[in-house]
């Protein structure tokens, strides 16, 4: 899958997901779950949202209203590559680094496309591992934890990441971003305005009718954004034409659907209970599994309500503390973090125009380290 997904995404999370199914399940089997994917509503909707949320990115950019935000920032390259990202996933929606993506290329011609790449994922969710409203409160409900307590015990995994996003993404940049000698509040609020009304929408809209598909709030969401941009932007409905054409959103419409049928792929299968044989120890399990579910997986919340039976089942319930369940969170997130599966990972390489290979390369050992670490900690504190 990831040799295929070298050259192009969506056709290599297909072909992954064949292969797979041809290993594991009946060709009536694989049929089916092609079905449940290409007929999903959800599925369909994410994928449609987030073909229009490359779009906005391209409103933006073309109407010169990214420009005008460019222009009146008043940062350091560097602290403008961590708090652009981080800011825009502490509104988090699916695919959302490419909201990210525009601004985060605006720091300047010196840095390749995968580290352009690597920064936009690593640091839009840096603050995502502490933030209270996202899958820390859904996994912290699943060990039965206080979730702020929870949260305290992520704040060291936090603070790594920063560290090591420092150290290895942001080596060589210098300088300050180029601005004007007069702030314009409008020009720097406008599309900042912009951006954040989807997923806002789409938050206000779940939490009043929580009875509905959550990608509807979605399509709404990213569509008022896409409108707003249009008009703030002074921009006609045929403008869009060249902006469909340079934005693509076809084809992250297929790596959505690329991406769920391995997805559907991998939980018809038996895959789960092969790796719940490998849980040899309590370090092994909550660092390593647990980061190899998060990256075949691309979540957080469905691999950690795998693994967790898995620790449950081998070493007891009442084996779980917070500082267990913080490393076992905290490796899950990694391996999300870097999984080919994960909608960020796969749009933000597309937007620029980076690789597979070239983004595991920045990432490597920010990746490696972390998780180096979280296995150290589990030996030493972890009885």
């Amino acid at each position: 899958m990831i040799l295929v997904a070298r050259k192009n995404l969506w056709l290599g999370f297909i072909i992954g997901a064949l292969i797979l199914g041809f290993i594991n399940l009946k060709p009536i089997g694989i049929l089916q779950e092609f079905k449940n994917t290409i007929f999903d509503p959800a599925i369909l909707l994410l994928g449609i949202a987030v073909g229009i949320i490359s779009l906005i990115g391209g409103v933006l950019e073309r109407s010169g209203l990214m420009e005008g935000l460019f222009k009146n920032l008043r940062l350091k390259r560097k602290l403008f590559l961590i708090f652009g990202p981080a800011f825009l996933g502490m509104l988090p929606m699916p695919g959302g680094a490419l909201l990210s993506a525009p601004l985060v290329l605006r720091a300047g011609e010196d840095i390749s496309d995968k580290q352009y790449a690597a920064i936009n994922v690593w640091f839009r969710h840096a603050l995502i591992l502490i933030y209270p409203l996202g899958a820390l409160l859904i996994t912290s409900k699943m060990a039965n934890l206080y979730l702020y307590k929870a949260l305290l015990y992520l704040l060291p995994g936090f603070l790594l990441m920063i560290v090591l996003g420092w150290i290895f993404l942001l080596k060589g940049i210098k300088g300050n971003l180029p601005t004007q000698k007069y702030l314009n509040y409008k020009a720097l609020i406008t599309p900042i305005g912009i951006i954040i009304t989807a997923p806002l929408i789409h938050l206000f809209l779940m939490t009043l009718f929580q009875d509905i598909l959550t990608e509807i709030p979605l399509i709404i969401g990213v569509s008022v954004s896409l409108v707003l941009a249009m008009l703030l932007g002074k921009m006609k409905l045929f403008n869009l034409i060249p902006v469909i054409k340079k934005m693509k959103p076809l084809k992250y419409f297929l790596i959505i659907i690329g991406m769920f049928l391995f997805l559907n792929i991998f939980e018809a299968s038996n895959m789960s209970s092969i790796i719940a044989q490998a849980a040899i120890s309590k370090g092994f399990t909550i660092v390593f599994i647990a980061a190899f579910l998060g990256f075949v997986t691309g979540r957080v919340q469905m691999p950690f309500a795998i693994v967790l039976p898995i620790f449950y089942s081998r070493f007891g319930a009442d084996a779980m503390s917070y500082l267990l369940f913080a490393i076992m969170f905290f490796s899950t997130y990694m391996g999300y973090i870097v999984s080919p599966i994960h909608p960020c990972v796969s749009v933000s390489i597309e937007f620029f125009g980076s690789s597979l290979k070239g983004f595991y390369k920045k990432l490597f050992w920010p990746a490696f380290i972390s998780l180096t670490t979280a296995f150290i900690v589990s030996l030493v504190f972890v009885k």
